[in-house]
């Protein structure tokens, strides 16, 4: 039985041999249809020719293995056109970008920038802010949109957005707003989020009848509130420091805002309740966003979205390319599309680094496929 076994081996090395030789060959002619592509400007996806190899594939084969070859040949084409991809100029061109960023990006992250940041004094932006930097002058925007833009127009050298939060999720608001921004992701932080019921002095619990916060706000102190103030009328702000400034400013007895501890002290409220959110561990997740790409030592995270195309398999198309260079996805969220019934925009968070050539290989055949680069940082 040992013998069959080991005549069996050695007929699949020969047939591996021959199938090496033969997908050598493959790539090398596949490289020449690139050029010929490249050189008059033809999309690098054919649909129509892909369909007729998968059809010839399929019945030349014995039945039983129909679906696995047209497995193999889906494959040997995903590959062909990624070294096509990798191989245009304007790939390159982008490829050599990344490597440009890391050269001429300072050894260090900054200690000192005009940083710009939602809400007023006391949000959590700012306090995740000063973290990331040792001194800060901060302007205040009512909105995320605010921040993208002050950074987009170089009215500020950074801006502090948050993304998700481990209680609540994702923020959708600034998802979205990243599709109509130019800007590149730096750095992010975790920082760890502590709300208090902050009121005018004097006031007592059983006064309360409206409670306004960010809507994150009001979602991550759900259990609270329900438990604790069921009748209160809840209100939304711009943001958690905008929310305990409008109670400062209301004159109101009634009212209390959730935010930070510092707000209280900042808007001279008092806190009625400290600790409200639902989970002890609550942290928010702050991206630094910058005008131009800065590629920091140490940067082992990276971001990046696109559009997908709508068919069977391409997301696990995509999923195998990482897959293959070893790349851990560390995030996959998708958001449909502003405009388009049914079509989603995939965001992707990976842990690796620009400095490994066939990352940057693969970054650049994204960038023919419509992906965008947002950014390779570390977090703290």
């Amino acid at each position: 039985m040992s013998s069959n076994i080991e005549n069996c081996r050695k007929e699949i090395d020969t047939i591996d041999s021959e199938i090496l030789k033969l997908f050598n060959r493959r790539m090398e002619i596949s490289g020449e249809i690139g050029k010929y592509k490249e050189e008059n400007n033809l999309p690098i996806t054919n649909i129509e020719r892909e369909k007729e190899i998968l059809l010839k594939a399929v019945k030349k084969i014995d039945g039983k293995f129909s679906t696995s070859a047209r497995i193999l040949f889906s494959t040997l084409m995903e590959l062909s056109k990624s070294y096509q991809r990798r191989n245009r100029k304007k790939n390159m061109d982008f490829a050599n970008s990344l490597e440009e960023a890391l050269k001429n990006t300072p050894p260090a992250f900054p200690q000192h920038a005009r940083v710009a940041c939602c809400g007023v004094p006391g949000a959590y932006a700012q306090l995740a802010a000063d973290r990331l930097f040792q001194l800060t002058d901060i302007m205040y925007f009512n909105d995320f949109a605010g921040v993208f833009q002050a950074v987009e127009k170089n009215l500020c050298e950074y801006g502090v957005l948050p993304v998700e939060n481990s209680t609540s999720g994702t923020i959708n608001q600034v998802y979205d707003l990243m599709l109509d921004h130019k800007f590149y992701i730096v750095r992010s932080i975790r920082l760890r989020v502590r709300h208090c019921l902050l009121a005018a002095p004097g006031v007592k619990l059983g006064d309360i009848k409206e409670v306004v916060s960010h809507e994150q706000g009001l979602k991550q102190c759900s259990v609270y509130l329900g438990k604790n103030l069921p009748k209160a009328k809840l209100s939304t702000a711009a943001s958690t420091a905008m929310a305990a400034k409008m109670v400062a400013e209301s004159g109101r007895k009634d009212i209390a805002a959730i935010a930070s501890t510092e707000c209280g002290d900042i808007y001279n409220l008092s806190p009625l309740e400290d600790n409200l959110q639902n989970r002890e561990a609550n942290y928010t997740r702050f991206i630094c966003i910058s005008r131009k790409p800065e590629i920091y030592p140490g940067a082992d995270k990276i971001s990046i979205m696109g559009l997908l195309p709508h068919r069977p398999g391409s997301l696990y198309s995509l999923l195998a390319r990482f897959s293959v260079l070893g790349v851990n996805l560390t995030k996959l969220e998708s958001r449909p599309r502003r405009g388009e019934d049914f079509e989603y925009m995939f965001y992707f968070d990976f842990a690796s680094s620009v400095a490994d050539p066939e990352v940057r290989l693969l970054l650049s055949e994204l960038f023919e496929e419509k992906f965008t680069f947002l950014g390779n940082y570390s977090e703290q």
